[in-house]
């Protein structure tokens, strides 16, 4: 054991995360009936841009007059690249005293988390607020990718770091055919067997990304939370999935997609297990820092997203013609649906949670 000791971060029960519209108040109060740990109510992707006020607005009633029981209560600013960041902070943060999190979307170097953390001190201190505002950040990049290391101990309010796959996919150039799955073409091949027969493989194309990025949050204290999986016509695929991430990141919590209320039950069962049993799962029912969770993400009818990060994924080439590509043409985004974090893009209804994030 080294020497040097790494304070862990504050510690909640982050199985999955619920991405809700800002924008859409009409599906606050079943986010707050659900049962997902962790929500975020969104203001980045989720909103289109002249509906940011408003939903700033709407967020802050709802923090206030919504009964959100013991869940830990997050937003998702815009991007630091936008006019937009800053009135979210101040404007949410100075009237709802509910917030528990901020969630900063693509973190690119520890000079991003450090603007949001000055910031956010300064209200604190104005508004003599006990309780510190923990930070969650969206690796969604190269950039943040390479720097993760550093990004992971940029301020002591980094609670948690998430995957951003679609995005993520977008910065890299990724060839994708849906959120988080894998691709046909990313595979090996095994040698001959006695009837020459040779079997093809799939592989995780994300496998590298979240490991490094897992490595970087257990080195310094922090919860690594599972990307999105998109297929949402797939529940054998997304727990695979779910069980990919718990065997690897060995307590890779909440992830960055939306939870589907179908699916939420299957995924708090896989991130919620561990090699210790029962009095394992009190511990973590109580509040402990318990297993990995994941965002869940429900099914669009034509199985694929169409957000801005899947029309830049798109945009990048990877069309297949049932893939994002041939949707482009039509793209479209506008508020729909009858449960928290559901779009309708091009006509294709389905939940997002910030990229997951549960997903998104």
């Amino acid at each position: 054991m080294s020497f040097t000791l790494i304070q862990q971060a504050t510690p909640r029960l982050h199985r999955s995360e619920l991405a809700v519209p800002g924008s859409n108040p009409s599906l606050f109060e079943k986010a707050a009936k659900g049962g997902a740990d962790v929500i975020f109510l969104d203001l980045e992707d989720a909103v289109a841009p002249d509906d940011k006020e408003q939903a700033r607005k709407n967020i802050i009633q709802g923090l206030n007059d919504i009964d959100w029981g013991n869940k830990t209560m997050m937003i998702r600013i815009n991007g630091l690249d936008t006019h937009y960041a800053y009135r979210d902070v101040v404007d949410v943060l100075e009237n709802c005293p509910r917030l528990d999190m901020i969630l900063i979307p693509k973190v690119g170097v520890p000079q991003d988390v450090y603007a949001i953390d000055m910031l956010v001190t300064q209200i604190e201190q104005f508004k003599k607020y006990e309780k510190k505002i923990g930070l969650e950040l969206l690796i969604e990049t190269a950039l943040g990718m390479a720097n993760v290391e550093a990004i992971a101990q940029s301020s002591p309010r980094v609670e948690a770091m998430s995957f951003g796959v679609a995005d993520y996919a977008a910065s890299t150039r990724a060839r994708t055919v849906g959120i988080g799955g894998p691709h046909p073409d990313y595979g090996v091949l095994t040698d001959k067997d006695d009837a020459g027969k040779r079997d093809y493989h799939w592989g995780d194309p994300w496998h590298y990304a979240l490991s490094r990025m897992m490595v970087a949050c257990r080195a310094y204290g922090l919860r690594p939370i599972d990307g999105p999986f998109g297929d949402f016509s797939d529940p054998d695929g997304y727990l695979a999935a779910a069980k990919r991430g718990s065997a690897r990141l060995r307590g890779q919590m909440g992830d960055p997609s939306v939870p589907g209320r179908s699916r939420q039950p299957g995924v708090h069962a896989v991130r919620g297990r561990g090699d210790q049993g029962p009095a394992h799962r009190r511990r973590h029912e109580a509040g402990g820092q318990g297993r990995p969770g994941r965002r869940i993400v429900r099914r669009p009818p034509d199985r694929h997203r169409l957000d801005p990060p899947g029309r830049g994924a798109a945009q990048q080439g990877q069309g297949h013609g049932h893939g994002l590509a041939a949707r482009l043409r039509d793209w479209k985004c506008e508020m729909a649906g009858d449960f928290p974090g559901h779009f309708r893009y091009s006509n294709a209804p389905l939940v997002i949670c910030r990229s997951a994030r549960m997903g998104r």
